[in-house]
């Protein structure tokens, strides 16, 4: 049974048992790549970018300013969202999948989606997927292509883009899928719905890998039509009696920085520029469509990120105007355009511009307009929230690091109590925060900024690092040697969540594969 932390007044729970009674659409928007700086309401004078939808979610809902992935890559926050459970459980310690992977996430275990249809819901998913699923293949083996040219798809590539795909999105819950099988800089370049291809790949394309690819499919069009099939997914749901649960990963703007022609130029940052200003855009559409149809009272969207902005964004820069922090203390640049806002770092760093993300959320007549959460929060609490509105109990071994932020959408966040958020790199390096105090388990950034991991040339500091994240937002004064006590302490947190199998309260479970704290 997954037990809750916080303690629940009589007025929060009878609170919760109407909304149970309500069951609310919930609308989950994952962007790919976007760092905090690169929105105007948590950037403000930082960024030099318009975007307007998210300025209009944060004043007429909730703004959380500690929300974080759970990790600092694609596949493995994708994992922890949908499952409710620390990436690093699973099989996959580093690094993310590919666009022909074997599915991640683990055959019976309860997800977000399982679970919502438990309860009464339509689960719909329209976006990028990366998380794994097994392609029909012409030899019955592991698919794969190696093929550089169109001639070479007969002989090079063992996908039978006839057959039926398993073990994707509708295995785990989903009712509904659109979207592709990974990034969109990862072949197949090619629509999934459902359990089958739409169309075959009869040609070879390039949006950075080279690979099998439809000949109609272009990059420039994925977000577009992301778009298109989102909000008509939310306009034919509204016009039935039944709950919706709509999962919309974007694929933008991570790679290929690809804005669609009627959003090139609109920038002064050049392509990822533009990118972000359309990703703003889709998500607005999103909205119109919710508040067209009537629903906005009875639908929560939250709009988040998969984690931090990628260094790719400075290419194509045509003024050099972004610009990252890198452990330095110094003062903002007016000219510049910080895309990790005061933070450190970047994708797939474990320093906070690595996973610290962007989160906004409107429930309109139930979350109070234009409110500020300062609570630490994970992107792994989706599963305990939706438990929590419902009034409904997940599986004992599902949700196992999930912690439900109901209170906080309320406005009763003095309620929310979690002991930590344990933080994950792309080389599979480890933090853990805990209210002001970070400890990270590396002498590095553990991902792509300075000082990179395995560099000799660099410099890297002590095994470990301690940040006091009230007075070092910016990770520059490493602390471990005057707290050792604090240093101890979180260790021990972090093996306890790693010996247990979770770090909410509830039996015991077992890690899919043995974990290693220092990789």
């Amino acid at each position: 049974m997954l037990r809750l932390v916080f303690s629940v007044t009589i007025l929060i729970c009878s609170t919760c048992t109407a909304y149970s009674a309500e069951r609310p659409n919930i609308i989950f928007i994952l962007a790919d790549d976007w760092g905090l700086g690169d929105i105007k309401t948590y950037g403000h004078e930082r960024c030099k970018l318009d975007t307007p939808h998210m300025d209009r979610l944060a004043s007429e809902g909730m703004k959380f300013t500690d929300a974080h992935s759970s990790s600092a890559v694609c596949t493995p926050t994708r994992y922890g969202v949908l499952t409710g459970r620390y990436n690093w459980r699973s099989q996959l310690k580093k690094g993310v999948l590919n666009g022909y992977s074997a599915p991640l996430i683990e055959p019976d275990r309860e997800t977000v989606p399982s679970f919502l249809k438990k309860q009464g819901y339509t689960t719909g998913m329209v976006g990028k997927w990366h998380l794994g699923m097994d392609f029909p293949t012409t030899d019955g083996k592991p698919a794969k292509s190696s093929a550089k040219t169109a001639e070479e798809l007969a002989t090079e590539c063992n996908v039978d883009w006839k057959g039926k795909i398993k073990n994707g999105p509708n295995s785990i819950g989903f009712d509904y899928y659109w979207g592709i099988s990974a990034s969109l800089d990862m072949p197949p370049y090619i629509w999934i719905e459902n359990d089958h291809f739409v169309g075959e790949c009869t040609a070879i394309k390039a949006f950075h890998r080279p690979g099998p690819a439809e000949a109609e499919f272009e990059d420039y069009d994925v977000l577009p039509t992301l778009t298109e099939k989102a909000t008509a997914f939310i306009r034919q749901q509204a016009s039935t009696s039944a709950p919706f649960f709509l999962y919309m990963p974007l694929n933008s703007p991570h790679t290929p920085i690809a804005p669609s022609e009627a959003w090139r130029g609109k920038s002064k940052l050049g392509p990822y520029g533009d990118f972000v200003m359309e990703t703003d855009w889709s998500i607005g559409q999103v909205i119109q469509a919710v508040d067209q149809a009537g629903i906005a009272e009875n639908t929560l969207i939250i709009v988040t990120a998969d984690n931090g902005c990628s260094p790719a964004a400075k290419g194509g820069d045509p003024h050099d105007m972004i610009k990252f922090r890198m452990g330095e203390n110094e003062p903002d640049d007016p000219t510049k355009h910080y895309s990790s806002d005061r933070y450190r770092g970047h994708k797939a760093d474990i320093f906070e511009g690595g996973h610290r993300v962007p989160y906004l959320a409107r429930w309109t007549g139930h979350v109070p307009a234009g409110s500020i959460c300062d609570k630490t929060i994970c992107l792994v609490d989706l599963f305990a929230t939706c438990a929590e509105i419902l009034n409904a109990k997940p599986e004992s071994s599902a949700a196992v690091d999930s912690f439900s932020i109901l209170p906080c959408l309320l406005g009763n966040s003095d309620s929310f109590e979690r002991a930590a958020v344990v933080h994950h790199s792309i080389n599979g390096s480890f933090s853990i925060r805990q209210e002001n105090w970070k400890l990270v388990l590396c002498p590095d950034s553990g991902g792509w900024s300075n000082p990179r991991p395995g560099r000799k040339n660099e410099n890297p500091g002590p095994p470990v690092q301690l940040f006091n994240m009230n007075d070092d937002l910016a990770e520059t004064t490493n602390l471990e040697a005057k707290h050792p006590e604090i240093v101890s302490r979180l260790t021990s947190l972090l093996e306890s969540y790693v010996e247990n199998g979770r770090s909410n309260p509830g039996p015991k479970q077992e890690n899919t594969s043995p974990v290693n704290l220092h990789p």
